[in-house]
Protein backbone atom coordinates (compact mmCIF):
# COMPACT_ATOMS: atom_id res chain seq x y z
CA UNK A 1 0.00 0.00 0.00
CA UNK A 2 1.45 3.61 -1.07
CA UNK A 3 2.18 5.73 2.37
CA UNK A 4 -0.53 8.54 1.66
CA UNK A 5 2.14 12.06 2.86
CA UNK A 6 0.92 14.12 6.10
CA UNK A 7 4.02 16.46 5.75
CA UNK A 8 3.02 19.94 4.04
CA UNK A 9 2.99 20.19 1.09
CA UNK A 10 5.15 22.75 -1.34
CA UNK A 11 4.02 25.14 -3.40
CA UNK A 12 5.07 26.07 -7.36
CA UNK A 13 4.74 28.97 -8.40
CA UNK A 14 3.81 28.65 -11.97
CA UNK A 15 5.20 31.15 -13.80
CA UNK A 16 8.81 30.72 -12.60
CA UNK A 17 9.00 26.64 -11.17
CA UNK A 18 10.05 27.68 -7.98
CA UNK A 19 8.77 26.50 -4.53
CA UNK A 20 6.77 29.62 -2.73
CA UNK A 21 5.37 28.20 0.00
CA UNK A 22 3.73 24.97 1.90
CA UNK A 23 0.39 24.31 2.12
CA UNK A 24 -1.06 21.64 5.01
CA UNK A 25 -2.34 17.82 4.16
CA UNK A 26 -5.81 17.44 6.17
CA UNK A 27 -6.43 14.37 6.83
CA UNK A 28 -8.96 12.12 9.15
CA UNK A 29 -9.01 14.44 12.35
CA UNK A 30 -8.93 17.91 10.70
CA UNK A 31 -11.67 16.64 8.11
CA UNK A 32 -13.61 15.56 10.96
CA UNK A 33 -13.72 18.60 12.86
CA UNK A 34 -14.04 20.64 9.96
CA UNK A 35 -17.09 18.84 9.56
CA UNK A 36 -18.30 18.99 13.00
CA UNK A 37 -17.69 22.12 13.09
CA UNK A 38 -19.62 22.69 10.00
CA UNK A 39 -22.77 20.74 11.36
CA UNK A 40 -22.49 22.73 14.89
CA UNK A 41 -22.97 26.14 12.91
CA UNK A 42 -26.01 24.64 10.59
CA UNK A 43 -28.85 25.16 13.03
CA UNK A 44 -28.30 29.04 13.33
CA UNK A 45 -27.32 29.73 9.85
CA UNK A 46 -30.43 27.90 8.40
CA UNK A 47 -32.58 29.43 10.96
CA UNK A 48 -31.65 33.04 9.76
CA UNK A 49 -34.33 34.67 7.44
CA UNK A 50 -33.76 34.95 4.03
CA UNK A 51 -33.41 38.63 4.78
CA UNK A 52 -30.32 38.29 7.62
CA UNK A 53 -28.91 35.34 5.07
CA UNK A 54 -28.99 37.81 2.47
CA UNK A 55 -27.19 40.82 4.17
CA UNK A 56 -24.70 38.77 5.25
CA UNK A 57 -23.42 37.61 2.06
CA UNK A 58 -23.96 40.86 1.15
CA UNK A 59 -21.73 42.29 3.54
CA UNK A 60 -19.18 38.66 2.34
CA UNK A 61 -19.17 40.55 -1.29
CA UNK A 62 -18.26 43.75 0.23
CA UNK A 63 -14.99 42.12 1.83
CA UNK A 64 -14.38 40.33 -1.36
CA UNK A 65 -14.03 43.78 -2.94
CA UNK A 66 -12.14 45.73 -0.10
CA UNK A 67 -9.60 43.52 -0.07
CA UNK A 68 -9.69 42.93 -4.74
CA UNK A 69 -6.13 43.87 -4.22
CA UNK A 70 -5.03 41.22 -2.03
CA UNK A 71 -7.17 38.36 -3.40
CA UNK A 72 -5.15 39.45 -6.87
CA UNK A 73 -2.17 39.00 -5.63
CA UNK A 74 -2.88 35.41 -3.77
CA UNK A 75 -4.52 34.45 -7.50
CA UNK A 76 -1.80 35.27 -9.38
CA UNK A 77 0.94 33.41 -6.94
CA UNK A 78 -1.07 29.88 -8.05
CA UNK A 79 -2.14 30.67 -10.86
CA UNK A 80 0.07 33.18 -12.40
CA UNK A 81 -2.65 34.55 -14.15
CA UNK A 82 -2.39 38.67 -15.77
CA UNK A 83 -3.40 41.21 -13.05
CA UNK A 84 -6.25 42.03 -15.76
CA UNK A 85 -7.86 38.63 -16.06
CA UNK A 86 -7.54 38.05 -11.74
CA UNK A 87 -9.35 41.65 -11.37
CA UNK A 88 -12.37 40.93 -13.69
CA UNK A 89 -12.87 37.05 -12.00
CA UNK A 90 -12.85 38.79 -8.38
CA UNK A 91 -15.01 41.48 -9.52
CA UNK A 92 -17.46 38.55 -10.97
CA UNK A 93 -16.60 36.84 -6.99
CA UNK A 94 -18.22 39.47 -5.28
CA UNK A 95 -21.32 39.68 -8.09
CA UNK A 96 -22.01 35.98 -7.40
CA UNK A 97 -22.49 36.51 -3.80
CA UNK A 98 -24.55 40.40 -4.32
CA UNK A 99 -26.93 38.11 -6.95
CA UNK A 100 -27.29 34.87 -4.39
CA UNK A 101 -27.70 37.82 -1.59
CA UNK A 102 -30.75 38.54 -3.65
CA UNK A 103 -31.67 34.86 -4.57
CA UNK A 104 -31.98 33.98 -0.89
CA UNK A 105 -35.03 35.96 -1.03
CA UNK A 106 -36.81 34.93 -4.23
CA UNK A 107 -39.10 31.70 -3.65
CA UNK A 108 -39.74 29.24 -6.36
CA UNK A 109 -41.95 26.49 -5.36
CA UNK A 110 -44.33 23.91 -7.03
CA UNK A 111 -48.30 25.13 -7.23
CA UNK A 112 -50.17 25.21 -3.57
CA UNK A 113 -52.63 25.61 -2.01
CA UNK A 114 -56.53 23.90 -2.19
CA UNK A 115 -55.29 20.73 -4.49
CA UNK A 116 -57.06 17.96 -2.67
CA UNK A 117 -60.65 18.35 -1.43
CA UNK A 118 -60.44 18.94 2.21
CA UNK A 119 -56.34 19.54 2.32
CA UNK A 120 -54.50 22.62 1.86
CA UNK A 121 -51.05 21.96 0.98
CA UNK A 122 -47.86 23.97 0.61
CA UNK A 123 -44.04 22.87 -0.23
CA UNK A 124 -41.40 23.81 2.13
CA UNK A 125 -37.36 24.17 0.40
CA UNK A 126 -35.12 23.13 3.38
CA UNK A 127 -31.33 22.93 3.09
CA UNK A 128 -29.50 19.77 2.42
CA UNK A 129 -27.57 20.53 5.41
CA UNK A 130 -23.58 20.45 5.23
CA UNK A 131 -22.19 20.92 1.67
CA UNK A 132 -18.66 19.28 1.01
CA UNK A 133 -17.45 21.48 -1.84
CA UNK A 134 -14.10 20.23 -4.34
CA UNK A 135 -12.93 23.01 -6.24
CA UNK A 136 -10.13 22.85 -9.02
CA UNK A 137 -7.15 24.97 -9.84
CA UNK A 138 -8.17 26.84 -12.90
CA UNK A 139 -10.22 29.35 -11.02
CA UNK A 140 -9.36 28.43 -7.73
CA UNK A 141 -11.49 31.54 -6.24
CA UNK A 142 -14.22 32.08 -8.65
CA UNK A 143 -15.57 28.39 -8.71
CA UNK A 144 -15.43 28.07 -5.03
CA UNK A 145 -17.99 31.15 -5.48
CA UNK A 146 -20.12 29.45 -8.21
CA UNK A 147 -20.48 26.50 -5.98
CA UNK A 148 -20.06 28.01 -2.25
CA UNK A 149 -22.86 31.19 -3.04
CA UNK A 150 -25.83 29.24 -3.97
CA UNK A 151 -24.94 26.77 -1.34
CA UNK A 152 -24.90 29.39 1.85
CA UNK A 153 -27.95 31.18 0.34
CA UNK A 154 -30.34 28.31 0.51
CA UNK A 155 -29.28 27.75 4.03
CA UNK A 156 -26.54 24.82 4.05
CA UNK A 157 -22.93 25.13 5.53
CA UNK A 158 -19.90 24.56 3.60
CA UNK A 159 -16.79 22.70 4.52
CA UNK A 160 -14.82 23.48 0.92
CA UNK A 161 -11.62 22.07 -0.12
CA UNK A 162 -8.86 23.88 -2.53
CA UNK A 163 -6.99 22.39 -4.67
CA UNK A 164 -3.38 21.16 -3.65
CA UNK A 165 -1.38 23.59 -5.93
CA UNK A 166 -4.39 26.74 -5.30
CA UNK A 167 -5.27 27.30 -1.81
CA UNK A 168 -4.36 31.04 -1.13
CA UNK A 169 -7.32 33.10 -2.23
CA UNK A 170 -10.04 30.82 -0.40
CA UNK A 171 -7.95 30.45 3.33
CA UNK A 172 -8.71 34.41 3.15
CA UNK A 173 -12.57 33.57 1.44
CA UNK A 174 -13.09 31.88 4.13
CA UNK A 175 -11.29 34.65 6.71
CA UNK A 176 -14.05 37.08 5.46
CA UNK A 177 -16.82 34.21 6.03
CA UNK A 178 -16.26 34.03 9.66
CA UNK A 179 -16.28 38.00 10.20
CA UNK A 180 -19.58 38.36 7.43
CA UNK A 181 -21.57 35.22 8.03
CA UNK A 182 -20.46 33.79 11.32
CA UNK A 183 -18.00 31.14 12.32
CA UNK A 184 -17.86 27.60 10.33
CA UNK A 185 -20.50 28.69 8.37
CA UNK A 186 -17.72 28.36 5.82
CA UNK A 187 -14.73 26.34 6.56
CA UNK A 188 -11.65 26.38 4.73
CA UNK A 189 -10.11 22.56 4.26
CA UNK A 190 -6.73 22.30 2.28
CA UNK A 191 -4.80 19.33 1.13
CA UNK A 192 -4.89 17.24 -1.84
CA UNK A 193 -6.46 14.47 -3.82
CA UNK A 194 -6.76 12.25 -0.33
CA UNK A 195 -8.35 15.25 1.56
CA UNK A 196 -11.04 15.51 -0.61
CA UNK A 197 -11.89 11.31 -1.21
CA UNK A 198 -11.90 11.89 2.87
CA UNK A 199 -14.21 14.91 2.95
CA UNK A 200 -16.38 13.16 0.13
CA UNK A 201 -16.60 9.89 3.13
CA UNK A 202 -17.37 11.84 5.84
CA UNK A 203 -20.31 12.62 7.34
CA UNK A 204 -21.02 15.52 4.65
CA UNK A 205 -24.75 15.53 3.54
CA UNK A 206 -23.46 16.61 -0.33
CA UNK A 207 -20.57 16.98 -2.16
CA UNK A 208 -20.00 19.60 -5.13
CA UNK A 209 -17.61 18.89 -7.15
CA UNK A 210 -16.04 20.65 -10.24
CA UNK A 211 -13.01 18.81 -11.44
CA UNK A 212 -11.70 15.81 -14.11
CA UNK A 213 -14.19 12.92 -15.31
CA UNK A 214 -12.39 10.34 -13.46
CA UNK A 215 -12.15 11.94 -10.32
CA UNK A 216 -16.07 12.70 -10.12
CA UNK A 217 -16.79 8.88 -11.31
CA UNK A 218 -15.12 8.34 -7.85
CA UNK A 219 -16.83 11.19 -5.99
CA UNK A 220 -20.09 9.14 -7.15
CA UNK A 221 -18.56 6.11 -5.54
CA UNK A 222 -17.48 7.08 -2.76
CA UNK A 223 -20.69 9.70 -2.12
CA UNK A 224 -23.29 6.49 -2.95
CA UNK A 225 -26.87 7.70 -2.28
CA UNK A 226 -26.39 11.06 -0.66
CA UNK A 227 -26.93 14.06 -3.35
CA UNK A 228 -23.88 14.71 -6.17
CA UNK A 229 -23.49 18.01 -8.49
CA UNK A 230 -20.53 17.66 -10.89
CA UNK A 231 -19.00 19.60 -13.30
CA UNK A 232 -16.85 17.50 -15.08
CA UNK A 233 -15.13 19.67 -17.74
CA UNK A 234 -15.79 19.85 -21.23
CA UNK A 235 -14.40 19.98 -25.25
CA UNK A 236 -16.24 22.30 -26.99
CA UNK A 237 -16.41 22.89 -30.49
CA UNK A 238 -16.94 25.68 -32.48
CA UNK A 239 -18.70 25.19 -36.13
CA UNK A 240 -17.23 28.19 -38.37
CA UNK A 241 -19.48 28.47 -41.33
CA UNK A 242 -18.29 30.15 -44.34
CA UNK A 243 -20.42 33.64 -43.92
CA UNK A 244 -18.84 33.93 -40.06
CA UNK A 245 -18.72 37.06 -38.39
CA UNK A 246 -15.48 39.23 -39.17
CA UNK A 247 -14.69 39.38 -36.11
CA UNK A 248 -14.50 35.20 -35.47
CA UNK A 249 -10.81 34.81 -35.95
CA UNK A 250 -10.20 36.67 -33.06
CA UNK A 251 -12.83 36.20 -30.68
CA UNK A 252 -12.36 32.50 -30.95
CA UNK A 253 -8.44 32.70 -30.26
CA UNK A 254 -9.11 35.33 -27.31
CA UNK A 255 -11.58 32.73 -25.38
CA UNK A 256 -9.19 29.87 -26.77
CA UNK A 257 -6.03 32.16 -24.83
CA UNK A 258 -8.05 33.39 -21.83
CA UNK A 259 -6.60 31.88 -18.71
CA UNK A 260 -3.94 30.01 -21.05
CA UNK A 261 -6.77 27.79 -22.19
CA UNK A 262 -7.81 26.18 -18.92
CA UNK A 263 -11.53 27.02 -19.11
CA UNK A 264 -13.96 23.66 -19.45
CA UNK A 265 -16.03 25.39 -21.48
CA UNK A 266 -13.53 27.22 -23.19
CA UNK A 267 -13.28 26.61 -27.88
CA UNK A 268 -11.27 23.34 -28.39
CA UNK A 269 -12.74 22.12 -31.73
CA UNK A 270 -13.02 24.26 -34.46
CA UNK A 271 -15.11 22.46 -37.28
CA UNK A 272 -15.40 24.15 -40.54
CA UNK A 273 -16.92 23.11 -44.44
CA UNK A 274 -14.53 22.42 -47.46
CA UNK A 275 -15.43 25.67 -48.80
CA UNK A 276 -14.07 28.01 -45.72
CA UNK A 277 -11.73 25.47 -44.23
CA UNK A 278 -8.77 27.30 -45.72
CA UNK A 279 -9.68 30.73 -45.00
CA UNK A 280 -10.24 29.74 -41.15
CA UNK A 281 -7.08 27.61 -40.81
CA UNK A 282 -4.94 30.98 -42.13
CA UNK A 283 -7.32 33.11 -40.00
CA UNK A 284 -6.89 31.25 -36.88
CA UNK A 285 -3.44 30.48 -37.38
CA UNK A 286 -2.60 34.57 -37.49
CA UNK A 287 -5.19 35.63 -34.49
CA UNK A 288 -3.51 32.62 -32.35
CA UNK A 289 0.07 33.71 -33.32
CA UNK A 290 -0.46 37.10 -32.27
CA UNK A 291 -1.49 36.04 -28.73
CA UNK A 292 1.88 35.59 -26.50
CA UNK A 293 2.31 33.84 -23.23
CA UNK A 294 3.25 35.54 -20.63
CA UNK A 295 2.06 39.05 -22.11
CA UNK A 296 -1.34 38.17 -22.91
CA UNK A 297 -1.70 35.25 -20.80
CA UNK A 298 -0.76 33.08 -18.08
CA UNK A 299 1.18 29.22 -17.90
CA UNK A 300 -0.64 26.23 -17.02
CA UNK A 301 -0.64 25.97 -13.34
CA UNK A 302 1.26 22.92 -12.29
CA UNK A 303 3.79 19.83 -13.72
CA UNK A 304 1.57 17.49 -14.13
CA UNK A 305 -0.92 19.61 -16.53
CA UNK A 306 2.10 20.70 -18.85
CA UNK A 307 3.22 17.18 -19.12
CA UNK A 308 -0.26 16.00 -20.13
CA UNK A 309 -0.27 18.69 -22.83
CA UNK A 310 2.79 17.89 -23.94
CA UNK A 311 1.94 14.56 -24.62
CA UNK A 312 -1.48 15.45 -26.01
CA UNK A 313 0.15 17.60 -28.73
CA UNK A 314 3.00 15.02 -28.94
CA UNK A 315 0.77 12.14 -30.36
CA UNK A 316 -1.50 14.41 -32.79
CA UNK A 317 -1.55 13.06 -36.29
CA UNK A 318 -2.12 16.83 -37.51
CA UNK A 319 -0.69 17.47 -40.82
CA UNK A 320 -0.68 20.59 -39.76
CA UNK A 321 0.65 22.50 -36.30
CA UNK A 322 1.24 26.38 -36.15
CA UNK A 323 2.73 27.62 -32.55
CA UNK A 324 3.12 31.35 -31.54
CA UNK A 325 5.78 32.52 -28.89
CA UNK A 326 6.68 33.05 -25.44
CA UNK A 327 7.23 36.26 -24.14
CA UNK A 328 11.23 36.24 -23.00
CA UNK A 329 10.86 37.26 -19.76
CA UNK A 330 8.62 34.61 -18.94
CA UNK A 331 10.85 31.88 -21.40
CA UNK A 332 13.20 33.02 -18.84
CA UNK A 333 11.80 32.05 -15.80
CA UNK A 334 11.20 28.17 -16.11
CA UNK A 335 8.16 28.07 -15.47
CA UNK A 336 4.60 26.16 -16.98
CA UNK A 337 4.28 28.46 -20.30
CA UNK A 338 2.94 26.87 -23.37
CA UNK A 339 2.70 28.96 -26.66
CA UNK A 340 -0.76 29.21 -27.94
CA UNK A 341 -0.98 27.01 -30.86
CA UNK A 342 -3.30 25.57 -33.81
CA UNK A 343 -3.43 22.06 -35.06
CA UNK A 344 -5.43 21.41 -38.31
CA UNK A 345 -6.15 18.90 -40.40
CA UNK A 346 -6.59 16.69 -37.84
CA UNK A 347 -8.09 12.67 -37.64
CA UNK A 348 -11.20 12.79 -36.10
CA UNK A 349 -9.83 9.96 -33.62
CA UNK A 350 -7.15 11.91 -33.28
CA UNK A 351 -6.48 12.30 -29.39
CA UNK A 352 -6.11 16.14 -29.70
CA UNK A 353 -9.92 16.01 -30.76
CA UNK A 354 -11.56 12.98 -28.10
CA UNK A 355 -9.86 14.62 -25.25
CA UNK A 356 -10.23 17.65 -23.36
CA UNK A 357 -7.01 19.16 -23.83
CA UNK A 358 -7.14 22.41 -21.44
CA UNK A 359 -4.48 24.50 -22.64
CA UNK A 360 -4.04 27.04 -24.93
CA UNK A 361 -4.24 25.47 -28.09
CA UNK A 362 -7.32 25.25 -31.35
CA UNK A 363 -7.89 21.98 -33.58
CA UNK A 364 -9.00 22.66 -36.92
CA UNK A 365 -11.33 20.02 -38.74
CA UNK A 366 -13.26 19.78 -42.31
CA UNK A 367 -16.58 18.68 -42.70
CA UNK A 368 -18.20 18.13 -45.89
CA UNK A 369 -21.58 19.41 -45.24
CA UNK A 370 -23.16 20.95 -42.16
CA UNK A 371 -25.12 17.84 -40.93
CA UNK A 372 -21.66 16.25 -40.88
CA UNK A 373 -20.23 19.40 -38.89
CA UNK A 374 -23.03 18.78 -36.34
CA UNK A 375 -22.73 15.06 -36.04
CA UNK A 376 -18.92 16.03 -35.25
CA UNK A 377 -19.61 18.37 -32.99
CA UNK A 378 -22.12 16.26 -31.11
CA UNK A 379 -19.24 13.46 -31.63
CA UNK A 380 -17.33 13.37 -28.07
CA UNK A 381 -18.97 12.14 -24.94
CA UNK A 382 -18.05 15.64 -23.68
CA UNK A 383 -21.72 18.13 -23.69
CA UNK A 384 -20.53 21.33 -21.62
CA UNK A 385 -20.06 24.19 -24.13
CA UNK A 386 -20.69 24.74 -28.09
CA UNK A 387 -20.87 28.02 -30.32
CA UNK A 388 -21.69 28.42 -34.16
CA UNK A 389 -20.20 31.27 -35.87
CA UNK A 390 -22.52 32.75 -38.71
CA UNK A 391 -24.48 35.54 -40.28
CA UNK A 392 -27.73 33.92 -40.88
CA UNK A 393 -29.85 34.05 -37.78
CA UNK A 394 -32.17 31.15 -38.48
CA UNK A 395 -29.70 29.04 -39.55
CA UNK A 396 -27.43 29.81 -35.95
CA UNK A 397 -30.17 29.18 -34.32
CA UNK A 398 -31.33 25.99 -35.24
CA UNK A 399 -27.99 24.59 -35.09
CA UNK A 400 -27.67 25.61 -31.88
CA UNK A 401 -31.02 24.06 -30.74
CA UNK A 402 -29.25 21.06 -31.71
CA UNK A 403 -25.77 21.20 -30.50
CA UNK A 404 -25.77 18.60 -27.66
CA UNK A 405 -24.03 21.65 -24.56
CA UNK A 406 -25.86 22.85 -21.58
CA UNK A 407 -24.66 26.25 -22.48
CA UNK A 408 -24.28 27.36 -26.22
CA UNK A 409 -23.66 30.65 -27.94
CA UNK A 410 -24.30 32.40 -31.72
CA UNK A 411 -20.90 34.52 -32.43
CA UNK A 412 -19.76 34.52 -29.19
CA UNK A 413 -18.10 32.06 -26.76
CA UNK A 414 -17.49 31.92 -22.96
CA UNK A 415 -19.87 34.76 -22.20
CA UNK A 416 -21.43 34.21 -19.04
CA UNK A 417 -23.22 36.13 -16.11
CA UNK A 418 -24.72 35.42 -12.48
CA UNK A 419 -28.17 35.16 -14.01
CA UNK A 420 -27.95 32.73 -16.68
CA UNK A 421 -27.74 28.32 -15.86
CA UNK A 422 -24.00 26.94 -16.44
CA UNK A 423 -24.22 22.69 -16.64
CA UNK A 424 -22.98 19.80 -18.71
CA UNK A 425 -24.52 16.91 -20.09
CA UNK A 426 -22.89 13.13 -20.70
CA UNK A 427 -19.22 12.97 -19.72
CA UNK A 428 -19.51 16.85 -18.38
CA UNK A 429 -21.03 15.83 -15.53
CA UNK A 430 -24.89 17.31 -14.28
CA UNK A 431 -26.20 20.09 -12.09
CA UNK A 432 -26.58 23.67 -12.31
CA UNK A 433 -24.40 26.34 -11.67
CA UNK A 434 -25.00 29.77 -11.50
CA UNK A 435 -28.87 31.75 -12.07
CA UNK A 436 -31.53 31.33 -9.16
CA UNK A 437 -31.74 27.56 -10.66
CA UNK A 438 -28.87 26.73 -8.66
CA UNK A 439 -30.44 27.15 -5.22
CA UNK A 440 -32.32 23.64 -5.78
CA UNK A 441 -28.84 22.57 -6.22
CA UNK A 442 -28.41 22.79 -2.47
CA UNK A 443 -32.46 22.37 -1.27
CA UNK A 444 -34.55 19.77 -0.96
CA UNK A 445 -38.35 20.58 -1.08
CA UNK A 446 -41.33 19.09 1.45
CA UNK A 447 -44.34 18.94 1.23
CA UNK A 448 -46.98 19.81 3.64
CA UNK A 449 -50.60 19.05 3.25
CA UNK A 450 -52.84 19.50 6.33
CA UNK A 451 -56.83 18.63 7.03
CA UNK A 452 -58.80 21.51 6.98
CA UNK A 453 -61.45 21.21 9.63
CA UNK A 454 -64.92 21.54 8.21
CA UNK A 455 -67.84 23.53 9.38
CA UNK A 456 -71.02 22.17 9.13
CA UNK A 457 -73.16 23.23 5.83
CA UNK A 458 -69.96 25.60 4.87
CA UNK A 459 -66.79 23.01 3.94
CA UNK A 460 -63.50 23.58 5.07
CA UNK A 461 -62.38 26.73 6.90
Amino acid sequence: MTAVPTEPSELIDPRTGRVRGTAALSREAEVAAAVAASRDALPGWSALTPKERARRLDRLAALVEEHADRYGALERAGTGKPAAETAGEIEQVADLFRFYASAARTRTAPAAGHLVEGHESWVRWEPMGVVGVIVPWNYPLLMAAWRCAPALAAGNTVVAKPAETTPDSLELLAEHAALALGPDVLRYLPGDRETGRLLVESGVDMVAFTGSGRAGADVVARAGTRRVSLELGGNAPAIVLPDAPADTFEALADAATYNAGQSCAAPARVITLAENHEETVAGLAAAMGSRLAGRDFGPLNNADQAARYDALVASSGAKRNFAAGVSPDAGEQRGHWRPARLLADLPYDDPAVTEEVFGPLLTVQQAPHVEAALALANGVPQALGASVWTTDLTRGLDLVARLNAGEAWLNCHLVQTAELPHGGRGASGHGTDLSILALHEYQRPKTVTVRVPRRAGRGPL
